[in-house]
C-alpha cells in the first residue's frame, strides 16, 4: 500500500511539474527543439532545475540503507552503449520532435482530452507490444 501511495504521489507531482513547466505543451517542445528558428530557451532551465534537484537529492537519498518502500537500491550498473539503447534513443527523439510529446506529457496530455496525445499514447502502446512480441520471438530463436 505505502508503495502505491509513493507511485501516486510521485506521478502527481511529476504531472503538475510538466503542466507549469509547459513541457506538455507540444508548441513549447517545438519551440524549444526549432534551434534556427524561433528558439524558445525555457526548457532549458526546466532541464537545469530537474537535473540540480535529482543530483543533490540522489547524493542525499544514496546515504541511506536502503529506499523507504524496498529492501535496496535497484541501481544500474552498465555503462555499455549498445546498439539497442542507440536505436531506442533515436526512435524517442524522432517521436518527441514529430509529435512534440515524449512518454510523460503524453500521459500528462490525455487528461485535456484532445485527440493528437491520444493518438500519440495509443501509437506508443501499440509500438511497446510490437517491440514486446518481437524480443520475445528472439529470445525463442536464441534458445
Amino acid at each position: 500500500m505505502k508503495n502505491n501511495v509513493a507511485a501516486l504521489t510521485v506521478g502527481f507531482l511529476f504531472a503538475l511539474g510538466l503542466g507549469i513547466s509547459g513541457m506538455s505543451r507540444p508548441d513549447k517542445v517545438f519551440g524549444f527543439l526549432d534551434l534556427f528558428g524561433t528558439w524558445d530557451a525555457s526548457l532549458v532551465f526546466v532541464m537545469i532545475g530537474a537535473i540540480s534537484i535529482h543530483f543533490f537529492g540522489q547524493k542525499f537519498i544514496l546515504k541511506r540503507n536502503a529506499p523507504l518502500f524496498s529492501k535496496k537500491f535497484f541501481i544500474p550498473t552498465s555503462k555499455e552503449i549498445t546498439r539497442p539503447l542507440l536505436v531506442g534513443a533515436f526512435i524517442f527523439g524522432v517521436g518527441w520532435g514529430l509529435s512534440g510529446y515524449c512518454p510523460g506529457p503524453a500521459l500528462t496530455s490525455i487528461m485535456s482530452f484532445q485527440l493528437r496525445p491520444l493518438i500519440f499514447f495509443l501509437s506508443m502502446l501499440v509500438g511497446m507490444i510490437f517491440f514486446r512480441l518481437y524480443q520475445n520471438q528472439i529470445n525463442k530463436q536464441r534458445s
